[in-house]
């Protein structure tokens, strides 16, 4: 047989695939969540079938729950909802959750997201420039709360 129908990488040692967690954070990544998140999840598996009681309990198996501060931080930290007003004076509240949050309700936004990251850190009066509905738009943060 030809060499041209043989694969040449026959010798090569297999290449190990990265695999991506149940919450699509790449390994080695901590899966944080917020307090409240984990009790939301806890409080699913009773009801929920049995795949998607066990996908919650996977998940559970792999956060790292992080308290609300004690104190008042200098700046926006995961678990803040941040509240943000545009030029027109129009305010949104966006809360910075893990990524199993998202979807426990409007204005959630995943600690690795870009809106998410460029929330963090912030304090009253900085701007931040937020994507919303595909759109780039300033926005001046006007309130922290835990």
């Amino acid at each position: 047989m030809s060499k041209a129908f043989t694969k040449e990488d026959d010798a090569l040692p297999e290449r190990s695939v990265r695999r991506r967690s149940t919450s699509g954070l790449p390994p080695g990544a901590v899966n944080y969540m917020t307090a409240d998140g984990a009790r939301r999840l806890r409080a699913e598996i009773p009801a929920a079938a049995p795949e998607r009681a066990a996908h919650l309990r996977q998940i559970l198996a792999s956060i790292t729950v992080v308290e609300p501060p004690g104190d008042n931080p200098d700046g926006a930290i995961f678990g803040a909802t941040v509240t943000v007003r545009d030029a027109s004076g129009g305010e949104q509240r966006h809360r910075i959750v893990g990524v199993d949050e998202v979807d426990f309700e409007p204005g959630f936004v995943s600690w690795t997201s870009p809106n998410g990251r460029a929330l963090l850190g912030t304090a009253p009066g900085h701007r931040v420039a937020l994507t919303l509905a595909g759109e780039s738009r300033e926005f001046t943060v006007v309130r922290i709360e835990y």
